[in-house]
């Protein structure tokens, strides 16, 4: 009787073990601030720092489900914040095994000076020291974000004057690099999936024009990403972290997020494009 016991324990922390784990860090990008998602469905998640955010992590969580793709996700996030913030305040709550990371930094990448990854870099290389030494194999990836209409349209500030895409590519670019330097897996393309959203005139590039047509993907302060911006992002980091192509046709987190067949297709086609070629999952749970 006791051998049977030891094998089923044994047998179940085996299985425990073959779930994946994933941590996201970051800040509102990430928790989704200014839309919906701030607060979708928080028990698919857990919030390191116990205030029951959600966001992305959540919306990954739930587009996996459908695929049947096992994740263990938690986030660690705070309203504004930099890696140097998670690492001189949270890293006692980041520092435990895990398997999978994405990390997302400030959305002008330095506060003090836009477009400057030179703290991102420093703070960067800290906590990937940081979550090797717990987990040498950890996947370490970095997700660059989009460009902000409030920092492009009115004027006096850093891209101001310039092509609403330009700032994502600038992103695009710095965390490439800062990328490299860490020797990440790769760099999830969130920016630049918004840029192509907007080129093809599905989204409208500019949301201070009352009379431009196509999808809102920004929130209503210009900054964050709507509900629509937010999936976009959803579907690109699934795609990037699993391999599988996110055109999953009709699903059930596009309707909880009173996302149009339509546009939900529209914008799964969106984040195929802007990812390298990913395989046919098809959706085992709707």
């Amino acid at each position: 009787m006791l051998r049977f016991l030891v094998l089923a324990l044994l047998v179940a922390a085996a299985q425990a073990r073959a779930t994946t784990s994933v941590l996201f860090i970051g800040n509102s990008f990430t928790y989704g601030a200014g839309s919906a998602i701030m607060g979708y469905r928080p028990e698919l998640v857990h919030d390191l720092n116990g205030e029951h955010a959600s966001g992305i992590p959540a919306l990954f969580k739930a587009l996996a489900d459908q695929l049947g793709l096992d994740f263990d996700v938690s986030l660690e996030t705070g309203p504004g914040r930099n890696f140097d913030w998670h690492w001189t305040e949270k890293r006692a709550l980041l520092d435990r095994h895990w398997d999978v990371v994405v990390l997302q930094a400030y959305s002008v990448l330095d506060a003090e000076k836009p477009g400057d990854a030179t703290q991102m870099s420093r703070y960067g290389d800290r906590l990937a020291k940081l979550l090797r030494a717990r987990n040498p194999k950890v996947e370490l990836n970095l997700m660059a974000t989009w460009s902000r209409a409030d920092q492009t349209y009115p004027a006096g500030q850093h891209w101001s004057g310039q092509p609403i895409t330009a700032m994502a590519k600038d992103l695009q670019q710095a965390y490439d690099q800062v990328a490299q330097s860490l020797g990440a897996r790769r760099v999830i393309p969130v920016g630049l999936a918004w840029n192509r959203a907007i080129e093809s005139g599905l989204a409208r590039a500019n949301p201070y024009d009352p009379a431009a047509k196509g999808l809102l993907l920004w929130a209503d302060d210009y900054y964050h990403a709507s509900a629509h911006g937010s999936y976009l992002e959803a579907l690109t980091v699934l795609g990037a972290l699993t391999g599988c192509d996110p055109r999953l046709g009709e699903e059930r987190v596009a309707h909880e997020l009173g996302i149009t067949a339509s546009d939900a297709l529209a914008l799964q086609e969106v984040a195929s494009k802007s990812l390298p070629p990913t395989r046919c999952c098809p959706l085992k749970l709707k």
